[in-house]
């Protein structure tokens, strides 16, 4: 089970399929797409000459070029795809779709191929974004794409049909036809898995693929059965430079770098064609130091070989070696600018002791000491209101039910320390989203806290140690799981049932998941052998961006509830009109009948 594999087949199979000179259009959805999963240099070694998408209408007519259109099968791709039908600008059109197609979609499609340059027409299943082997993502950024409506247990529409296409997506890209378990007490959970069951079901032949010898699984979960993961420093390279620089489409923005040079202004962060990246990912930054290091040194050892050419023959080999030595120069100049960066803001930000805080808040009971150096970092100036935010925002989650809780007089104490009055008001937000009452697990059990307390040493040395204790509940259940041990009562099936230890996992988090949790699903795979853990969500978080997306997700809901007030409000106070009632229940009636009808398999026009 490969997300990253099953994706790139895919477009290597979709430009390969095509012959000639091409030109490959997309929407805003495949976009990121195919940018996450391989290069511009990978389609033209395939003859794809122009990318471009579908929904810019000031292109060229080139009839000489046959055209790719991959698109997700949403109303604005259709409508996109069927005015450029209209008015063809290129020979052939070969269309490809990330998801399934709707019957009335293949008919309209159909119909306006008056010029018949409509050659194929086929399902790819790849309607995620394939991050690593282990981890894809939805991209449903919450500013853009809120999950919630009315309250943070009903769905918004968009956003729930998106996932469940999503899902579907990937459970047929990796070729598996799964039981469905999800967490009891998250409503929409259970909501998305009976959904996504009952997809299954309409689209059975897609799923008639190989018995296996134990059913696979596919996990939905809640984000808020834990908030604290999302809200930690990280100390593992991919992880890191996520939560410190933002990692958008496998693309770092450096342009803030002070003395940044230009063309390092962006970068790109691909397993596939950064063999130092693909290494280094999962370890912590004090590896990493000494790493980057040895990776210095064998260039500088290169360089210095390549300006000693004494000989035609030297010259030779320069040249053969030349395209690899200059990605090297690339990759060390990236790699330096990167870790460069992210020591100065750990050395600006004073993550080192802010991180130690955190891992405490998140992993032992220590109550007055927590709380005396939570109190001395909170009134430091020099340290940033979303650490100041965040660290309150761990010990309120913590220590929520505690008779000694201080966390009022933490607010008090922020106020009085001028943070901004509208992050202030996040704390409360937040512990409305996740707390205890709205949780599954008991994310702060009592554990020996000589284990979590050992190793304790200062410096970049003890980052394994020090600030990598915390295990994300994820990694609790998914062992569960594969003991056997994970209950029907609290993680029930939707349909059917297996004592069976399974084999494939596929795990999807609603809320989003983080590049930690990642981390840990390798580790997993790594440990348990015959296990394949596949991690997915609606996006992927770094504590800031989790902070913002609840934050808006929240305030999407009360902007909604006042909507509907002043809607109820004006509804009374307007002249009634006769059969308004039964007008609103036949529209209701019809859009609960009107579940769309998919094909199972795609007519020749």
């Amino acid at each position: 089970m490969d997300c990253l594999k099953s994706v790139q087949n895919y477009l290597s199979k979709m430009v390969s399929e095509v012959n000639g000179m091409k030109v490959l259009l997309l929407d805003q959805d495949t976009t990121p797409i195919i940018s996450v999963a391989v290069t511009q240099t990978t389609l033209l070694a395939k003859e794809v000459y122009l990318i471009d998408r579908i929904d810019n209408r000031s292109r060229d007519k080139m009839k000489h070029l046959k055209c790719i259109c991959f698109c997700r099968p949403t109303p604005e791709s259709i409508q996109a795809i069927v005015e450029e039908l209209r008015q063809p600008n290129y020979g052939e059109y070969y269309l490809y779709f990330s998801n399934t197609l709707k019957k009335s979609q293949i008919e309209r499609l159909a119909e306006v191929d008056e010029f018949e340059c409509v050659r194929e027409v086929q399902e790819y299943f790849s309607d995620f974004l394939a991050i690593n082997p282990e981890l894809f993502s939805l991209n449903l950024n919450s500013s853009k794409n809120s999950i919630f409506i009315e309250n943070s247990s009903t769905w918004d529409n968009k956003s729930y049909d998106r996932c469940s296409e999503g899902i579907i997506a990937i459970l047929l890209a990796l070729k598996r036809k799964p039981l469905i378990r999800y967490e009891r007490n998250s409503i929409i959970g259970r909501k998305l898995a009976t959904e996504v069951n009952y997809q299954i079901q309409q689209e059975l032949p897609l799923f008639e693929f190989r018995k296996m010898d134990t059913p696979p699984i596919l996990l939905i979960l809640d984000r808020r059965n834990d908030p604290v993961t999302p809200l930690l420093n990280q100390w593992t390279y991919q992880a890191m430079v996520h939560e410190l620089l933002g990692i958008n489409n496998s693309r770092v923005d450096l342009s803030n770098v002070p003395g940044i040079r230009p063309e390092m202004k962006e970068v790109v962060l691909s397993i596939d064609h950064d063999q130092f990246y693909k290494k280094n990912m999962f370890l912590n930054f004090g590896e990493l130091g000494s790493n980057i290091k040895e990776y210095l040194d064998e260039y500088q050892l290169k360089h210095k070989s390549s300006m000693n050419i004494e000989s035609i023959d030297d010259m030779k080999k320069f040249m053969e070696d030349y395209p690899e030595f200059r990605k090297l120069s690339g990759n060390v100049t990236k790699h330096v600018a990167l870790v460069g960066e992210l020591s100065r803001i750990i050395e600006k930000e004073m993550l080192l002791e802010v991180s130690e805080l955190e891992q405490s808040l998140a992993c032992s009971e220590s109550h007055t000491q927590d709380l005396k150096t939570l109190k001395n970092l909170l009134e430091r100036s020099s340290l940033s209101d979303d650490h100041k935010i965040r660290l309150t925002l761990l010990y309120a989650l913590h220590y929520e039910k505690s008779t000694n809780n201080f966390t009022n007089g933490l607010v008090d104490l922020l106020t009085r320390n001028r943070v901004d009055p509208n992050k202030i008001l996040m704390i409360n937000e937040i512990l409305k989203y996740a707390n205890s009452e709205n949780r599954q697990e008991d994310l702060f059990a009592n554990e020996d806290v000589l284990s979590r307390t050992k190793n304790v040493f200062k410096g970049l040395k003890g980052v394994e140690n020090v600030y990598t204790q915390h295990v994300p509940q994820l990694i609790k259940i998914l062992e569960s799981l594969v003991k056997g041990k994970l209950k029907d009562s609290t993680y029930p099936f939707v349909e059917g049932n297996s004592k069976d230890r399974p084999q494939d996992v596929i795990v999807f988090m609603i809320g989003g998941a983080t590049y930690a949790e990642a981390r840990e699903v390798e580790k997993f795979n790594r440990m348990y052998q015959g296990v394949r853990v596949v991690l997915g969500g609606t996006f992927i978080h770094n504590s800031k961006r989790y902070v913002e997306n609840i934050t808006i997700h929240l305030r999407n809901i009360a902007f909604s509830f006042l909507s509907e007030v002043h809607d109820a409000v004006n509804k009374w106070s307007a002249p009634k009109e006769e059969n308004n009632n039964n007008n609103e229940f036949n529209s209701k009636l019809q859009r609960d009948n009107n579940r769309p009808v998919r094909s199972n398999k795609l007519e020749n026009f």
